[in-house]
């Protein structure tokens, strides 16, 4: 099963659509940029996996972006050394589903991994956006 090989908090290669994008019009994301499976719902029923997948970004977040930072010891967990600094978007996320995905490579390898405290800095953050259904760019279709 897929959550098993990407559990909650993997980082990996994604070709990410931010709301801008999505905005106008556009249904592909311009490159594969590293994202947070901040969470992977699986739904034995139908066989599949929910993905909430957030953008992790070496430049400094833009004001209409809520962010989190993301502490040197993540960078490394995560494998993203390469960034000196990095971010994490949570107040936009892409909804996919793993098994039907046009974008996601389940044969691909996880990059990391951010730690269970991060982990749940990030979900504590994204909840409220969850819950208002904001943010939410479907990439299921």
């Amino acid at each position: 099963m897929t959550t098993d090989r990407f559990p909650n908090g993997t980082i990996v290669s994604y070709p990410y659509l931010w709301r801008w994008q999505a905005a106008e019009g556009r249904e592909h994301g311009e490159k594969d940029r590293p994202v947070c499976l901040a969470l992977t719902v699986p739904d034995p029923r139908q066989n599949i996996t929910h993905l909430v997948i957030l953008p992790i970004s070496g430049t400094p977040p833009r004001s209409d972006q809520t962010v989190l930072e993301i502490p040197d010891l993540e960078l490394r967990r995560a494998g993203l050394s390469v960034f000196k600094r990095g971010w994490i978007t949570v107040s936009e996320y892409n909804y996919d589903i793993a098994e039907r995905s046009w974008f996601f490579d389940t044969a691909q390898s996880p990059r990391g991994r951010f730690g269970p405290r991060f982990l749940e800095d990030i979900r504590q953050a994204l909840r409220p956006v969850l819950a208002a259904h904001a943010g939410r760019i479907d990439r299921t279709r």
